[in-house]
């Protein structure tokens, strides 16, 4: 029996196939023979049993305040007993059906000029119906001090353009499904047949020619692409004869000297569908947007048959969710940090923070190292990339300053108004930013959300407390699993910061260039690599990855196997810890814990539709494709030519 508690399982491995050959199928194959997909979900794997096991230690903690007889009126514990019971009432929700948008289609239904048009976009943006564009209050890619206003593209039913515009067999059968659904959710909202039908017809051609004028997905994820500061002039010139001054106005935001304009050519397009498109079309369309949005707070017909299409159509998933879950939910979108800090409270321990920290110092210090010994960037830029690295904010388990909710009116009875409520105090929290100093320790995750990530204006790390636990973390655990889990987790965050885009932040956060012209065209050459390898890549019915589409996340995948790598050999070295454990050596039980982070599987509708709309790379490639770039893979696991994961030296992927 070892004496080191170990996360791998034989049992989970499938020693038939040689890890030269397939390491994916070898490390977890015998945990994919025997584990189905549960009904509702459209995937299942290690990520995603720990977010449902956080989702089961949430409900005991919403239990416990619903069996209490008192909350006080405004506490904590009331907002969430009382939120999360009016989710949950499905007779209330039976009983009220379409009343509680009312007043907002009110508004739509009376557009009778283009002011009166103008008026309902404004006040559906209020409501965060984003159709036909969104605005949020971020801060400014080229100067990190300031927040300002963003316009971004949006108001589509389907969840990319390519859906509407291109006649491959996927995009076919999903738009063939929505066609049904459009009029299906018209005639649960009160239209006869033939006027669902013909109502139909308008949402599609809108929603078409508005993808058509959408900015597709690889160089929507492209900062510069996506950065055109505008001033109020220029904005009123993109968008002809819209009234912005009545629309900050209605939606409460000062009005802005500047805006950065995301996507110009949408709001182009945009532009001359207002001129153009009939009065009678928009109120179609607006209305469609409205309800579609808000399906999920109306009537149960309404959630089934928003569930038909978005769930099953769009991913596979057999059942819903059950009802706790769904209602779980709402508590945790609108009253995150009040969960988060009990769950904190509860499940996050000192020791872990403590070894996360440690784990963190050993990767920063192998990056370091990395950097500097890089062969193909010059010294100049080689400064810089440390200067950025040495400047990387470090955020573990939950923010230091906990969000106030203070003031917000929650009702058991009153779904929409509580999420109308919640949403109101939040878009007060988010307009009070203009013009105020950026706030450093904000955080975009909950501490119970199983996941981590870059934010490159603040050249932050955040790791939740809930992705610290095992099978991906473990205290007291395997380190040499440890580094190869979370540690890849670490160094790919950080990588995120050097990848094809956040390479283009400086250290302060400024979508600024700092590469001589030679390195970025020699980093470019060396991603390129990487693009045509995924690219090779298929899921079901043959469809392949996007290699342009995921470069950022594979380029992290690679760069934080990598480092992590260097990090676990820092750690060795410092310990002498080098004993086989289970048979496997540290190099070895490194990769077998590199490959618990991406053991999933997946229904062939959600594979497709993963390959459309996600940056990320489907959990197979994620593991395979770093892998048989690392010549530290085929050493440990004497991966030969031959093999069919080998690759020739010349032909590998090293960019960090």
């Amino acid at each position: 029996m070892s004496p080191k508690r170990s996360v791998i399982q034989v049992r989970d491995m499938n020693k038939k196939v040689r890890p030269g050959d397939d390491f994916y199928e070898y490390a977890g194959g015998g945990w994919l023979a025997r584990t189905g997909i549960p009904k509702a979900e459209s995937r299942w794997g290690t990520f995603m049993q720990l977010r449902f096991d956080t989702e089961k230690k949430l409900r005991r903690v919403v239990d416990e305040l619903l069996t209490k007889r008192r909350l006080a009126k405004g506490s904590p514990e009331q907002m969430v007993a009382d939120l999360y019971r009016s989710a949950a009432d499905l007779k209330t929700r039976q009983k009220l059906g379409m009343l509680p948008l009312s007043p907002w289609l009110k508004i739509v239904r009376e557009i009778h000029d283009r002011k009166s048009l103008e008026i309902a976009i404004a006040k559906l943006h209020r409501l965060g119906v984003t159709a036909p564009w969104g605005v949020m209050i971020d801060q400014d890619a080229k100067d990190s001090t300031k927040y300002r206003l963003h316009l971004v593209q949006d108001g589509l039913g389907m969840p990319d353009r390519e859906y509407y515009l291109n006649d491959d067999a996927e995009s076919k059968r999903v738009r063939t499904a929505y066609g049904p659904y459009v009029t299906r959710i018209h005639r649960l909202a009160g239209y006869d047949a033939k006027e669902a039908a013909r109502r139909k017809d308008i949402v599609m051609r809108v929603e078409t020619e508005l993808a058509k004028h959408s900015m597709d997905k690889v160089s929507a994820r492209d900062a510069d692409k996506t950065y055109h500061k505008k001033s109020a002039k220029e904005l009123s010139r993109l968008l002809a004869d819209f009234d912005w001054k009545r629309y900050w106005r209605l939606n409460a935001i000062p009005a802005p000297a500047s805006v950065i304009v995301m996507q110009p050519e949408f709001l182009k397009g945009v532009s001359s569908m207002l001129a153009r498109v009939n009065l009678s079309d928009w109120k179609v369309y607006l209305e469609w947007q409205l309800v579609n949005d808000m399906s999920g707070v109306l009537t149960p017909a309404f959630v089934r048959a928003s569930f038909s299409f978005y769930g099953t159509v769009l991913t596979g998933t057999k059942v819903m969710k059950p009802l706790w879950r769904r209602a779980l939910s709402a508590v945790n979108g609108n009253l995150g940090e009040l969960l988060g800090k009990v769950y904190v409270e509860r499940y996050f321990s000192k020791e872990a923070k403590q070894k996360m920290n440690m784990l963190v110092d050993d990767l920063f210090a192998a990056y370091a190292a990395r950097i500097k010994g890089i062969d193909w960037m010059s010294p100049a830029t080689k400064k810089k990339a440390l200067k950025k690295l040495s400047a990387m904010n470090r955020k573990i388990g939950y923010p230091d300053k906990w969000k106030s909710y203070r003031g917000l009116v929650i009702r058991p009875d009153d779904l929409m108004g509580n999420l109308v409520r919640a949403g109101e105090q939040e878009h007060k929290r988010q307009v009070k930013k203009l013009g105020g100093p950026i706030d450093r320790g904000e955080w975009f995750m909950y501490p119970q959300t199983v996941n981590a990530y870059f934010a490159p204006n603040l050249n932050d790390i955040v790791f939740p407390a809930a992705i610290l636990q095992p099978p991906f973390f473990d205290p007291w655990g395997d380190m040499a699993v440890n580094y190869g889990s979370i540690g890849s987790v670490i160094g790919h965050e950080i990588t995120h910061g050097f990848d094809d885009q956040g390479s283009k932040f400086d250290e302060k956060g400024n979508l600024k260039s700092w590469w001589t012209s030679e390195d970025r065209r020699r980093f470019e050459k060396r991603a390129d690599v990487v693009v045509k390898q995924f690219d090779q890549y298929t899921v079901a019915d043959g469809v392949h990855v996007n290699g342009k589409l995921t470069l950022g996340e594979n380029i992290a995948d690679l760069g934080g196997a990598s480092i992590a790598y260097d990090a676990w050999k820092l750690y060795q070295l410092r310990t002498g810890d080098a004993s086989d454990v289970d048979g496997f050596t540290p190099e070895q039980r490194f990769f077998l814990g590199f490959s618990l982070f991406e053991r999933e599987k997946s229904r062939p509708e959600f594979q497709k539709m993963q390959v459309i709309n996600d940056p990320h790379s489907p959990g197979k490639f994620r593991i395979n494709g770093p892998a048989s770039n690392m010549e530290e893979f085929y050493r440990a696991w004497s991966v030969e030519k031959g093999d069919k994961l080998y690759r020739a030296p010349s032909e590998r992927a090293k960019i960090w």
